[in-house]
């Protein structure tokens, strides 16, 4: 799991860099083509790493329901949103990646909720697994995220 906790840091300072160059006009827009924007994906990881690593071990989470509510799987941007909440995001980035790995390296998780991936099929059985699919579910969001930069500055 060591590399999992180098990896996710890593994917993190990317979206932070991502937020940080680019202005709330370009974090909210949703180009031709797109049904979300730039700082929704970001906030969706944040949300999707605390639903499957906690939120299936039966554990609390570290965001409010209404930011899950607002970022979920199957959510979309309802308006585009300020800058005091693009701060809350840049202060979700990393806190929740320190307390996992704290909390993994604690023993806290000891329970898992087996949970269905229905897109791509897989059954994660652990908070391992969910700590792996959460890898992969970052740098499908980060594909996607350079492809909306690149759409956004066209």
């Amino acid at each position: 799991m060591d590399f999992i906790f180098e990896v996710l840091p890593n994917t993190r300072k990317y979206l932070h860099s991502v937020i940080e160059s680019n202005s709330l006009e370009d974090l909210n827009k949703i180009p031709k083509g797109f049904n979300n924007n730039i700082i929704w994906n970001i906030a969706h990881l944040i949300v999707s790493q605390q639903i499957l690593v906690y939120k299936l071990s039966g554990l609390p989470l570290m965001v409010s329901d209404a930011f899950v509510e607002k970022y979920r799987k199957g959510s979309k941007p309802e308006a585009p949103i300020t800058l005091d909440e693009v701060e809350e995001i840049k202060g979700l980035l990393f806190s929740p990646i320190q307390k996992t790995q704290e909390d993994y390296n604690n023993g806290v998780f000891q329970n898992y909720q087996e949970y269905v991936v229905v897109t791509t099929g897989n059954t994660l059985k652990s908070v391992e697994d969910a700590l792996q699919f959460t890898a992969f579910h970052e740098g499908l969001h980060i594909g996607y995220i350079m492809a909306l930069l690149r759409a956004i500055k066209i």
